[in-house]
């Protein structure tokens, strides 16, 4: 049964560090067309005892050291004195990647935390018999 505990903390953790990539990579969509804005990431880092895995961490959050986009755009009010400002550094195809990615790890998370507690309860069921 201590197993079948240790799967779903693993799965839950799992779930809540998915969650956050999921937030910056909508933060990062939102931002697509806000100038100077820089590209948020996050690492994932495994929380280990030993041989065993406890809980899956979100790191820090990274900015982006890509360079950011020039437009040309004179009538731009943060236009310097080429007509030129920094749009962001955020590639709209990456971020719908990312998303499609941290959805699906989700999912796999929440599938496996699922069956370990399908797998709990027909432990408990034949227990009670």
């Amino acid at each position: 049964m201590n197993d079948l505990a240790r799967t779903m903390s693993l799965s839950a953790s799992g779930l809540k560090a998915q969650a956050a990539r999921i937030k910056h990579v909508s933060e990062n969509i939102s931002n697509v067309d806000t100038p100077g804005y820089r590209r948020k990431t996050v690492a994932f880092t495994l929380e280990e005892t030993g041989t065993e895995t406890r809980a899956v961490r979100t790191g820090p959050v990274r900015l982006s050291q890509a360079d950011r986009e020039r437009i040309h755009d004179p009538s731009h009010p943060l236009a310097d004195a080429s007509g030129t400002y920094e749009g962001s550094n955020v590639d709209l195809m990456i971020e719908i990647a990312d998303a499609r990615q941290a959805q699906r790890s989700y999912e796999a998370n929440l599938k496996a935390f699922d069956q370990a507690r399908q797998m709990m309860a027909g432990l408990l069921d034949l227990i009670k018999r």
